[in-house]
């Protein structure tokens, strides 16, 4: 069984700071990938940032040099530093794992936490 505990978010004006941190536990050998996804009303998910094992992150374009991906290898945790946030970056964000389960990997997600950044 794998867990992944989310906390951090809320609702901050234009131009603020938030901050996310999503600890994974349980059944997580073969951890690979952490990383955050976020969905606004009425779109589809979408990758905000990812962090894969060898450190080396990933950014989506709308949110490069605004948010910082982090990661604890040793609490099995990730972060996402959150600066100069705009109404757009409204959303549900939600954490993600993968796992390696040979032949491939597993996708394991956290119950979201809620974004919002008023104009």
């Amino acid at each position: 069984q794998v867990q992944l505990v989310e906390s951090g978010g809320g609702l901050v004006q234009a131009g603020g700071t938030l901050s996310l941190s999503c600890a994974a536990s349980g059944s997580i050998f073969g951890l690979s990938a952490m990383g955050w996804y976020r969905q606004a009303p009425g779109k589809q998910r979408e990758l905000v940032a990812l962090i894969p094992s060898s450190g080396v992150p990933n950014y989506a374009d709308p949110v490069k040099g605004r948010f910082t991906i982090s990661r604890d290898y040793a609490r099995n945790t990730v972060y996402l530093q959150m600066n100069s946030l705009k109404p757009e970056d409204t959303a549900v964000y939600y954490c993600n794992i993968q796992l390696r389960r040979s032949p491939g990997t597993r996708d394991y997600w956290g119950q979201g936490t809620q974004v919002t950044v008023s104009s």
